[in-house]
């Protein structure tokens, strides 16, 4: 009787955890809470896979040109609603369930919305952070509050993730450097980043089909700097004409370096010299919806890059009655994805192979702001 109580108990706070989590803005009320609710056990069943769908097409402004094309999207959403039910069984501590992407099979979440350079190493010529000290890092942290991190940004389809985290990294920096935080250009990384990886022949920025943080800092530091973006505006496509204005150079690099593996030394880092550009996979995040993500298996197979802003000490965790440290990412899928644009993950372990590819880099004074 004493476990049947217990298994109560894990159930309803389970909910109260999803309830919890529905999204800071409010959006969507009712049916915000109930297309959470699809993760808890026969949510399908109960409430017909027919109605979440109807749900998510209004939630998310969807529409489909054919009824072939709905019927192929509505058992893609149906195959997805499973694969939150699993992710959420390997990651209790978050909340998973419908997301705007979940109209789409995981190859064409890749291949739309990753983006990272498929190389798991770094360059072996990769400058490496001199070791800081680490005894009195803050308990918690976030640069948002600093003022260094800009508006959360939408790669859209295009796999330019890259971009995003390499601006993001300058954005902070600069801001470090000058007091003001300016908005950066990831179009004109996307149309005139080509640098290529010295180890790995072929390997190169190759626009919405992918690229590498630190090769985009190594272009951003031969081309002089980035401009704004309101001066070279994203599109998030790929193909153009490069029209790099030098004369417009908003943010420069002064050097970049790879942060090494240990977790204190990425959090020392991230407090004395800003955002960092870290890779992750990301196989959770397609049905993430809030929480912290600390997954009992996941990949190290680097494919996503993302801006790390922050850290937390108390992330709580019902499935181990204890609190987790964490991660504060900052993505570029738009406000509506994760909480309000951001992502946390727990530290203490590499999940997902976050501590795997950590970059920071140093701005220079420009007059040109």
């Amino acid at each position: 009787m004493a476990k049947k109580c217990f298994s109560l108990l894990v159930v309803l706070f389970s909910l109260a955890v999803v309830a919890v989590h529905a999204s800071p803005d409010g959006a969507g009320g009712d049916d915000e809470l109930l297309i959470r609710q699809v993760v808890d056990g026969n949510g399908e069943a109960r409430l017909g896979a027919e109605h979440h769908f109807s749900v998510f097409k209004s939630r998310f402004g969807k529409a489909y040109a054919t009824q072939e094309e709905h019927d192929y999207r509505f058992e893609v959403f149906k195959a997805n609603l499973r694969r939150a039910r699993r992710h959420q069984r390997l990651d209790p501590s978050a909340s998973h369930g419908v997301t705007r992407f979940s109209d789409l099979t995981p190859a064409e979440f890749r291949r739309s919305f990753l983006g990272l350079r498929s190389r798991l190493r770094l360059p072996s010529d990769a400058n490496k952070a001199p070791i800081l000290p680490t005894g009195n890092l803050p308990e918690d942290f976030d640069w948002r509050d600093h003022g260094a991190v800009t508006p959360v940004k939408n790669q859209g389809s295009c796999g330019s993730c890259w971009s995003f985290s390499t601006t993001g990294a300058l954005e902070g920096a600069n801001f470090l450097a000058t007091g003001e935080l300016v908005s950066l250009s990831e179009q004109q990384l996307v149309d005139c980043d080509h640098e290529c990886d010295p180890d790995e022949a072929g390997s190169c920025d190759s626009g919405c089909n992918g690229g590498l943080m630190n090769s985009a800092f190594e272009y951003t530091l031969k081309a002089g700097g980035l401009m704004k973006e309101k001066d070279y505006p994203y599109t998030g496509t790929d193909g153009g004409t490069c029209k790099f204005d030098k004369k417009k150079i908003a943010a420069s690099v002064a050097n970049f370096s790879v942060v090494s593996l240990d977790e204190d030394q990425i959090a020392a880092n991230l407090v004395k010299n800003g955002p960092l550009a870290v890779a992750i996979n990301a196989v959770f995040m397609q049905t993430y919806v809030g929480g912290v993500s600390c997954p009992y298996i996941c990949s190290k197979r680097l494919d996503h890059g993302v801006l790390l802003v922050g850290y937390g000490s108390s992330g709580y965790a019902p499935s181990r009655m204890k609190n987790k440290p964490y991660w504060i990412i900052k993505n570029s899928w738009g406000e509506n994805w994760g909480e309000s644009g951001f992502y946390k993950i727990c530290r203490g372990r590499n999940v997902c192979g976050v501590d795997s590819m950590v970059s920071t880099v140093a701005a220079v004074h420009t007059s040109s702001h």
